[in-house]
């Protein structure tokens, strides 16, 4: 096991900082997610890890060793693809075994170390098969199993489970989290889904062209996002964002007007500025007209998703989402009513830079 640093880290593609001075510390023993949208620069982080890429500029450090100009097969660490990348001509058995046979192991020592995996892994039953003959849940076992065979020093998961249905998904998220716990390994895994990164990680490093923007753990970076992309990033559905005028210590917008939150500390300096009033969907609760702290907007839709219902209201022409708790969609049109939960509040300045 080993701990990866990366010291002002960049990676350049002629003009575009794919990966811009990033400095990152996965503790060993630890799981983190890079989590992020397309072009981020994500993959292209877990790469210069694994030593697919050549930094541009700064320092990889893997344990003790600078692994900055060392080629791949001598960095220790195994890797999960998105695709898989087994090999078509190839058995299970030979597959899982080829991280040993090019570290020149010998055929019992490769073939008792496979087995023992495999069966670890519930696939043992298929190691005389082709890639081809095997459903994809189990491509992706063999895939984790020749990536952890040779016991490396770090696991490095670039999306493994974009490929599978809803199902498998949430079956191999489980089953990756409790190995990665078994093993106590260290672990880098590149995912656009965010409730993915909440399930697995330690914590979350969440990346924006080519910077870590925030890191820490799932929780955390949920509850208290430092930036508008964070709290739009983060959440299925994600935290609502509403223009708002703070004057005389009230937010204003066309539609509303709400005393300021307490909890906030100097909001003098931010008086007449545009910022953003930012809420999560299951802190607004549906109320009658006239209650304290409430808004008003015209009923846009209904999603009943079985224990919950997603009820989205147009307030002054911003789309705002409530989580509403109930077996029984609530009944809805026209406009609606819902209450702000105050001390769940967030302001952002107009950089989108959270007010504490």
């Amino acid at each position: 096991m080993a701990n990866v640093r990366f010291e002002s880290v960049t990676k350049r593609f002629g003009d575009v900082a794919a990966v811009d001075a990033v400095d990152l510390d996965v503790h060993d023993g630890e799981f983190v997610c890079l989590l992020g949208p397309s072009g981020c620069g994500k993959t292209t982080t877990l790469r210069l890890i694994a030593g697919l890429e050549t930094a541009t500029g700064g320092t990889i450090r893997i344990g003790d060793q600078d692994v900055t100009r060392v080629g791949p097969k001598d960095r220790d660490v195994g890797m999960v693809f998105q695709d898989y990348a087994l090999y078509p001509h190839m058995t299970l058995l030979e597959n899982i075994a080829y991280p040993l046979k090019v570290r020149g192991a010998k055929l019992a020592a490769r073939s008792e170390r496979t087995r023992e995996v495999a069966r670890n892994l519930q696939i043992e039953h298929l190691l005389d098969r082709m890639p081809g003959q095997i459903s994809g849940g189990q491509q992706q076992r063999t895939s984790v199993a020749r990536a952890v065979v040779h016991k490396p020093r770090v696991f490095l998961f670039d999306e493994p489970l974009s490929n599978l249905d809803a199902k498998l998904r949430l079956e191999a998220r489980a089953f990756l989290k409790r190995l990665q716990r078994e093993l106590g390994v260290t672990a880098v895994y590149v995912t656009h889904d965010q409730a993915e990164a909440m399930a697995l990680a330690d914590r979350i490093a969440v990346m924006d062209q080519g910077a870590i923007v925030q890191i820490g753990p799932p929780l955390e970076v949920y509850r208290a996002p430092r930036t508008t992309f964070v709290a739009d990033f983060l959440g299925s559905p994600p935290m609502n964002l509403i223009p708002v005028r703070l004057q005389d210590g009230v937010l204003r917008n066309d539609a509303f007007a709400l005393p300021a939150p307490r909890h906030l500390r100097d909001l003098g300096r931010h008086e007449g500025q545009d910022l953003s009033l930012g809420v999560r969907p299951e802190h607004l609760e549906l109320c009658d007209p006239g209650a304290e702290h409430a808004i008003s907007g015209e009923t846009f839709g209904l999603e009943p998703l079985g224990p919950e219902t997603l009820v989205s209201l147009d307030v002054g022409g911003t789309l705002v989402v409530v989580r509403v708790f109930a077996d029984e969609p609530p009944r809805l049109e026209g406009d609606a009513h819902v209450r702000v939960d105050a001390e769940h509040l967030h302001l952002f300045d107009g950089d989108g830079v959270r007010i504490d």
